[in-house]
């Protein structure tokens, strides 16, 4: 069975995807799945159990009795959420434990997935793969400013270097590392607003769809 209209959108923090996938979500009438949220409510539930994220044993036993509402939690962004969510990601056990959970999402209906291995694991016959990226000083910014709305930001330097630290972990994981799909379109946000983004992300998903 051919698999429904699945687009893919990967990329390290801050660069948009998030924003991108979901106004795509919207604009095409397909179900929206923030990946992230999983790894990040996975990494919760660990430090909730006095567990380090990093621990394989305790961080598996979190992704196989993850919850819906555990997604609905208020504390699932920021510096902690972040740091556990990059722990628990490079455990093969967790990513084993999540991967039927966002095939089948996808696979119902079609789908936009926001990750960091969707077009590269996830759905690797996705209809469309993008990788959505920025520089790391206009990614810092973003995220410190996302932050500070929020009341709660660390220094801009503690975020460029918590951010670093990240996609160091992300890129260099034994287990799925954050890179682009071969057959990825790559889209650079650094000097671009979020409508620019939409349009040429939308203009390739409707070519996407023809294809299909």
């Amino acid at each position: 069975m051919s698999l429904p209209f699945v687009i893919a959108v990967d990329g390290p923090a801050a660069a948009g995807k998030g924003t991108l996938a979901r106004r795509l979500a919207q604009h095409l009438g397909l179900p929206y799945l923030d990946t992230g949220l999983l790894y990040r409510a996975v990494g919760r539930r660990a430090l909730d159990a006095g567990a380090d994220p990093a621990d394989p044993v305790a961080a598996e036993a979190a992704a196989r009795t993850l919850a819906p509402a555990d997604l609905e939690r208020g504390d699932l962004r920021g510096p902690v959420a972040d740091a556990a969510a990059s722990k628990v990601a490079a455990i093969g056990g967790v990513r084993a434990a999540l991967l039927d959970f966002q095939r089948r999402f996808g696979a119902r209906h079609g789908a936009v997935l926001d990750g960091r291995d969707i077009g590269t694991v996830v759905f690797p016959e996705a209809s469309l793969k993008l990788f959505v990226t920025a520089s790391p000083e206009v990614r810092a910014r973003r995220r410190h400013a996302e932050l500070a709305a929020k009341g709660a930001a660390p220094s801009l330097d503690q975020v460029a270097r918590d951010m670093a630290d990240r996609d160091a972990r992300d890129a260099n994981r034994g287990v799925a590392p954050l890179r682009p799909a071969e057959d990825a379109k790559l889209l650079d946000t650094s000097a671009l607003d979020a409508d620019a983004v939409f349009e040429i992300a939308l203009s390739w998903a409707v070519a996407a769809q023809k294809a299909t």
